[in-house]
C-alpha cells in the first residue's frame, strides 16, 4: 500500500472507530511521540485511541498530504474538527515500511 493510502486510511480509521483496522495498519513496533506523551508499541497506541482517547467524538480534516521521494516519509498537515468546529491543527510526520506505519511525530497548535 503507498503512503498516501496508508496515511488516508490511518485518519479513518480513528474518525470511524475502526480500531481493528488502525491495529491492522500499524507496525507491532510503532511508535508515536508528541508534545505530552509518547506511545510505544502498537497495543498501547490503539489501547489509549479505543479506552481514553479525551473527546473520541472528533475528526480529522486534512488540509495536505504530502509523500516523499522514497515513499517511506509522509506528512500530513490538518485540522482536528468536534463537529464543525476547529480545536486545533495539526502537522503530522509518518515513517512507513513493508505496508506499515512504523513511526509518528505530532505536532499541534
Amino acid at each position: 500500500m503507498d503512503g498516501d493510502l496508508l496515511v488516508r486510511r490511518y485518519y479513518d480509521a480513528l474518525d470511524d472507530h475502526e480500531y481493528e483496522t488502525l491495529e491492522g495498519i500499524l507496525d507491532p513496533a510503532f511508535v508515536q511521540r508528541r508534545p505530552d506523551r509518547t506511545f510505544d508499541g502498537r497495543e498501547a497506541f490503539v489501547e489509549f485511541m479505543r479506552e481514553e482517547r479525551p473527546n473520541p467524538d472528533t475528526s480529522h480534516e486534512l488540509d495536505a498530504v504530502v509523500v516523499g521521494d522514497e515513499g517511506d516519509q509522509v506528512a500530513a498537515r490538518g485540522r482536528v474538527l468536534e463537529g464543525e468546529t476547529e480545536l486545533f491543527e495539526f502537522a503530522d510526520f509518518f515513517e512507513t515500511a513493508n505496508g506499515s506505519i512504523v513511526r509518528l511525530d505530532t505536532y499541534s497548535r
